[in-house]
C-alpha cells in the first residue's frame, strides 16, 4: 500500500514513505480517527500532512500552536464591520465545517483552553462547541484532526497529558535510514547521488556526537537546505556551515567542532 501511494504521488508535495505512515494516515482518515505525529524537528511531520492532504484531495487548514493563541483565536470572534457586529469563523471552525484536514503543529504548546475546545473533536462526538456564538458544530464528513509535537524538545517544559494523548492514534517519526535519506535528498532537491551520499554521511556523523551538547540532532530538513544551497552555487563547506552548523548552535567551540566534521565530509 505504501509503495502504491508513493508511486502515484509524483504530482503531489514530495514525501518519501519510510515505515507505513502513509497507509496508516489513509486508514485514520477513512475511520475519522484523530492522529498524533511525534518526532524531532525536521523529520517530515508537516510534509507528510501536506502530502496526504493533496493525495486524498482534501483541503488543509494548518494552525501553529503557541501559548499566546487562545481558543477564541481558533474558533472565531465577533467583529464590527460597517457599523454591524458580524461573526467570523476561526481556522478550527472553518476546518470542521468544511470537512478539511485540521493540522495543529506543536500541539503541546497549545493553551489549556485550546485543548478543552479540541477534546470533543477527538471522540465519538466529533463536535465543536463555540460558546461565544452559542453554536454546536458537527464535523462535516471527511474532517480529520492531526496534531504534532516534538517529545525531545518539550521534555522538561510542556508535555501532553495522558488524557489527551489517549484520544489519538499515534505515529512516531524519526530520521530515516541512510539509503532512504539519500533518496529523499535526491527526490526533494534534484542533487546528484554523490553529494546526497556525502550529506547523509555527514548527518549520520553529526548525530553521533552527543558529547558536543547539541540541543537537537541535525534533521533531514537541514541536509535538504544544504543541498539546495550547493545547487544554487554555494561552495559545499559554506553551504553546510550556513544550513547545518549555524542552524544547530551558537556556541563557538561547538560550531568549530562541527565545522571540522564538515571539512572531513567535503
Amino acid at each position: 500500500m505504501v509503495e502504491d501511494l508513493y508511486s502515484k504521488a509524483s504530482a503531489l508535495p514530495y514525501y518519501r514513505p519510510v515505515a507505513g505512515e502513509c497507509a496508516l494516515f489513509e486508514k485514520a482518515a477513512e475511520e475519522g480517527l484523530p492522529l498524533l505525529l511525534k518526532g524531532p524537528t525536521g523529520c517530515g511531520k508537516s510534509r507528510l500532512v501536506e502530502h496526504m492532504a493533496a493525495r486524498l484531495g482534501r483541503p488543509l487548514v494548518t494552525v501553529s500552536c503557541h501559548d499566546e493563541t487562545s481558543a477564541a483565536d481558533l474558533t472565531g470572534r465577533w467583529l464590527v464591520r460597517g457599523g454591524e457586529t458580524q461573526w467570523q469563523d476561526g481556522p478550527v471552525t472553518r476546518a470542521v465545517r468544511e470537512g478539511a484536514i485540521l493540522y495543529m503543529d506543536e500541539f503541546a504548546e497549545a493553551r489549556s483552553d485550546v485543548i478543552v475546545v479540541i477534546h470533543p473533536l477527538t471522540d465519538h462526538r466529533r463536535t465543536l462547541y463555540i460558546e461565544r456564538h452559542d453554536e454546536v458544530v458537527k464535523a462535516a464528513p471527511g474532517f480529520l484532526l492531526v496534531v504534532s509535537f516534538n517529545p525531545g524538545y518539550q521534555r522538561g517544559l510542556k508535555e501532553l497529558k495522558p488524557s489527551t494523548r489517549q484520544r489519538f492514534v499515534a505515529l512516531a517519526m524519526g530520521p530515516p535510514e541512510p539509503a532512504v535519506e539519500i533518496e529523499i535528498l535526491e527526490g526533494e532537491t534534484g542533487t546528484d547521488a554523490a553529494t546526497a551520499r556525502r550529506l547523509v554521511a555527514l548527518g549520520a556523523k553529526l548525530r553521533e556526537v552527543e558529547p558536543l551538547g547539541l540541543a537537537e540532532m541535525p534533521s533531514t530538513r537541514l541536509l535538504v537546505s544544504a543541498a539546495r544551497l550547493m545547487l544554487a552555487g554555494v561552495a559545499p563547506r559554506a553551504a553546510c556551515n550556513a544550513a547545518i552548523v549555524e542552524a544547530l548552535t551558537d556556541d563557538v567551540e561547538i560550531a568549530d567542532g562541527l565545522r571540522d566534521l564538515v571539512a572531513l565530509a567535503f
